[in-house]
């Protein structure tokens, strides 16, 4: 066991047999980083009344706006990058995910500037807030109630969604996206109606139900994802725009749950070079050490290895406008499937299901999200509770 000076706990190799003991998940989560994820399909639930509620019709006065700004820091700054995918490639206008103080130099009263904040307190959205204020671009704030953004939003009379902080920001992505994707819909900037949203809350239900603690590990899609990803250096890798964005999503939480180094990134990308990580050191070479006739369940692993993880879109809607044709897509995912397979490199997939980018987004991310906390918890992390991210807000702070 590791007990650092800092808070630092857990044990280095995972305990395959604890994640089949509910209550020890349980005492190893305090927090309830479970619940909270469970909570997903609520949370889209409650916050598209929420967004109901807050008269975002009062944004199409002015018409179609030149850009599209998401301000925010981390989960919020995720919140954009969904937008973009969600609207596609038939997107009037450019949508930009924008993670850092202030708003770029070209924002102006053409523009549309969207700040988000699950704390309400962040100086990235509210620097973005303060600049589209002065400058005159129209502003929509989403975070917490009777926060420093809220304040913000009031004095530049912007509409302003609450979204009550029932839970950290990484386990609050859908409370934070809904809000933002019905602002742009109010834009005409995409089609989300409430039939997506209503099966986009019922896939995630389905999937939180499907990742139980209680359910076993052979039942349990998240906990055998975890078991697979144990000791392994991960490289997620999305086949398409929307499943790009469902692999950064799952970089950052088995970075932040489970303290892992991840590579993410897109296919398409990662076969421009980063693909030649199968050959290297963690991949093809230490594979070509292994005994061939061994049996896998009593050959002692020596060193770390590469685990893939490959999202695949599923093409459910290959008929519409994308970057590359779906044939494409579906050839390379095919292809880095056949290289890992010959360099001895596993490979886990984990295909899109449902009727809209929504849905198929959340069918991507949510067994995801369960795993990188299961990862936490078979190291014996609390993945709530990260000692790293408090002392550098109070490192960066001072």
């Amino acid at each position: 066991m590791i007990d650092g000076t800092a808070g630092v706990s857990g044990r280095r190799d995972a305990d395959e047999a604890l994640l089949d003991n509910p209550d020890a998940l349980a005492e190893l989560d305090p927090g309830g980083m479970l619940r909270h994820t469970a909570s997903a399909g609520a949370q889209v639930r409650e916050t598209a009344a929420l967004a109901a509620e807050a008269n975002l019709s009062v944004l199409a006065d002015d018409g179609r706006p030149r850009a599209v700004v998401i301000a925010g820091i981390g989960t919020a700054g995720r919140t954009g990058d969904v937008l973009a995918t969600v609207a596609g490639p038939r997107c009037p206008v450019p949508v930009i995910a924008h993670r850092s103080a202030g708003v770029p130099g070209w924002v102006g009263a053409a523009d549309v500037v969207i700040a988000v904040s699950a704390s309400g307190r962040s100086p990235e959205a509210l620097g973005a807030a303060e600049a589209a204020h002065r400058r005159g671009a129209r502003l929509v704030a989403v975070g917490a109630p009777d926060s420093q953004l809220q304040s913000v939003a009031e004095r530049a009379r912007a509409p302003f969604i609450p979204v009550p902080r029932r839970a950290p920001a990484r386990a609050s992505l859908w409370a934070l996206t809904v809000p933002v994707l019905l602002a742009a819909r109010s834009l005409g900037l995409v089609k989300v109606n409430e039939a997506d949203l209503a099966e986009t809350a019922a896939r995630l239900d389905a999937d939180a139900d499907r990742c139980r603690s209680a359910a076993e590990s052979f039942v349990n899609p998240a906990k055998s994802l975890a078991l697979g990803l144990a000791g392994s250096v991960p490289i997620v890798w999305g086949s398409s725009p929307l499943a790009t964005v469902a692999a950064r999503r799952f970089g950052d939480t088995l970075s932040a749950n489970a303290r892992y180094p991840v590579v993410t990134g897109a296919l398409g990308e990662a076969g421009r070079g980063r693909v030649g990580l199968l050959d290297g050191v963690f991949g093809g070479l230490a594979e070509g050490e292994r005994d061939i006739f061994a049996d896998p369940a009593e050959e002692e692993v020596d060193g770390t290895r590469l685990r893939l993880v490959l999202l695949r879109d599923g093409g459910l809607n290959a008929e519409d406008d994308t970057d590359e044709p779906f044939a494409v897509e579906e050839r390379r995912a095919d292809a880095v499937q056949t290289l890992a397979e010959r360099r001895g490199v596993r490979c886990d997939v984990v295909t899109a299901e449902g009727g809209s980018a929504l849905e198929r987004l959340a069918s991507l991310i949510a067994v995801p999200d369960f795993a990188s906390i299961y990862l936490a918890l078979a190291h014996g992390l609390d993945p709530m509770a990260v000692p790293a991210i408090t002392e550098m807000k109070e490192l960066s702070n001072q």
